[in-house]
């Protein structure tokens, strides 16, 4: 006997900008859900590396949406979902791809009240060999109503584009997505709004597969201090979006929220050691940060341990001398900068907080 849920219309959205040589393997994975009712939707951004022809080759098996001119991000989810008509809607980035029973396992646990839920990922390489998992076990997702955490920092425990799936009554209400402050990082504004309209339901299964490559926008190591701005910026963004909307049902946001956020402090002071003269806030100093940060760090969803070493972390980097605060800060934030045997120590530390 089937229920409602194996019926229920789903849509997985791939968006792409010039990720060709990824693109089968996303919209592929899409086609192969093993949930009945699913429609897939590729917006290509105005790719020049023959996206489009790959595109081509799916005919009326998807729904393909060609802008003529780059937009970004948010601008690929907003024309994603207004051709969608699914009553769940996955963001997929076109660099992942998901594993056959995502969709099935997700409505397993669907309910009713639910605005958006999570899960794992594997984390590979481009040859899809897997590394590790993101978010890593030990890193508890929150779950439920996360509105108190929204309040008090602005952030809970989420994950990224491709271990996302919302309902489109939360949708509807919160998009379309602000093209200009959303850019990139549209997935950070979805998930800031959603949980106003509903729970968090996390699963821990990996139902997907996030690459990590040299091309990924939120991974450009070799630019620390650009980095950092930019997501202290994308933080600015969704803090200004967040107060607006939670007005709407009666929440109010601290404008101090970011402040209590320890991966937001991170960038911050990342971004003013790195490169003051460009860092967003003219009235930061490092020591203010890295003590903030030290309180925030200790108010975490994770092990004690967890939490002191961070602390620790704010602590080293509020106080050493620059040259050693920023080999510290690129040793955390990059990890392809640490030392072996920083990376032996860092898995063996690793291994016993989980």
């Amino acid at each position: 006997m089937h229920s409602i849920r194996d019926r229920l219309p789903v849509s997985i959205i791939i968006a792409n900008y010039n990720y060709a040589r990824f693109l089968n393997r996303a919209i592929d994975s899409a086609l192969s859900q093993n949930h009945a009712n699913v429609e897939v939707i590729v917006v290509d951004d105005a790719s020049t590396d023959g996206s489009a022809d790959v595109i081509s080759t799916y005919g009326a098996r998807i729904k393909a949406c060609l802008r003529k001119a780059n937009g970004g991000h948010a601008a690929a989810f907003n024309t994603g979902f207004a051709e969608s008509r699914g009553e769940i809607v996955f963001f997929l980035d076109a660099d992942d791809y998901l594993y056959p029973t995502a969709v099935s396992e997700l409505l397993a646990r669907w309910d009713d009240d639910t605005a958006q839920m999570q899960f794992r990922l594997h984390l590979v390489d481009e040859g899809q060999r897997v590394k590790d998992i993101f978010p890593p076990l030990e890193v508890p997702f929150d779950s439920g109503d996360v509105t108190p955490q929204l309040a008090r920092r602005a952030r809970y425990q989420t994950t990224v584009t491709s271990g996302l799936a919302f309902a489109r009554k939360a949708l509807d209400v919160i998009m379309p997505v602000p093209e200009v402050e959303f850019r990139q990082g549209a997935d950070g504004y979805l998930v800031t709004l959603a949980p106003l309209y509903g729970k968090v339901t996390s699963l821990d299964a990996c139902l997907g597969a996030y690459r990590i490559h040299g091309g990924n926008h939120s991974v450009f190591a070799e630019k620390l201090g650009q980095r950092a701005r930019w997501r202290v910026e994308h933080d600015f963004h969704r803090l200004q979006a967040l107060t607006e909307q939670a007005s709407q049902v009666g929440l109010s946001i601290s404008p101090k929220a970011n402040l209590r956020d320890p991966v937001h402090l991170e960038e911050r002071i990342a971004s003013l050691c790195v490169d003051s003269g460009r860092h967003p806030v003219a009235a930061d100093s490092r020591l203010g940060l890295a003590a903030a940060g030290a309180v925030a760090s200790m108010r975490m969803n994770v092990s004690l341990r967890r939490r002191a070493m961070l602390a620790a972390w704010f602590v080293s980097v509020g106080l050493l001398p620059p040259r050693m605060a920023q080999a510290v800060l690129s040793w955390k934030l990059v990890s392809s900068s640490r030392p072996a045997f920083l990376m032996r120590l860092s898995r063996t530390i690793r291994h016993a907080m989980g």
